[in-house]
């Protein structure tokens, strides 16, 4: 009687790093934050607040990007910061610029919880291109950033009366 083949078993831990990444849990996630916000509000500031939505937005997917960049390419340069990490405009040029930064940070979180459940590297092994961070580093910094900016998110959309939970 042939043997029958079994899927592997997925990783607990690769798993929650997966999940948390795409804050499905105790959360406002990153897609719940910048749905539905009117046009005319992605580049306003509010007082007490240094950016707008769209700043928030766009460094989210910049870093994300970067991040996953350092992890994944063999040609990596560092972007400078802070230039390169911040939009020049307050607000999106258009509607397909917004969303074409959506789209971004959309599919580089896909490729970060691909990277988190990919058993071919070790979690706590050092990134070649660093200075001693582990991929495990990495993947926990895209959750923590990702938290703290979407949080803002939330705060500016409160301000401008434009969140409703």
């Amino acid at each position: 009687m042939p043997r029958r083949k079994t899927a592997p078993t997925r990783d607990p831990i690769r798993e929650q790093l997966a999940l948390a990444v795409a804050w499905h849990s105790a959360h406002v996630e990153f897609d719940d934050a910048v749905t539905r916000l009117a046009p005319a509000l992605r580049g306003r500031r509010v007082r007490g607040f240094p950016h707008s939505v769209w700043e928030l937005v766009e460094h989210i997917r910049r870093a994300q990007r970067d991040i996953l960049d350092f992890c994944r390419s063999a040609t990596y340069a560092a972007p400078t910061w802070p230039d390169d990490y911040w939009p020049d405009t307050r607000a999106p040029r258009s509607t397909a610029t917004w969303t074409a930064s959506l789209t971004a940070v959309r599919r580089d979180r896909r490729a970060l919880q691909h990277l988190a459940r990919d058993r071919s590297h070790r979690l706590v092994a050092p990134v070649p291109r660093g200075h001693g961070q582990s991929y495990l580093h990495e993947i926990l910094l895209v959750i923590d950033h990702t938290a703290y900016h979407v949080g803002q998110i939330v705060a500016v959309r409160q301000q401008l009366g434009a969140w409703k939970k």
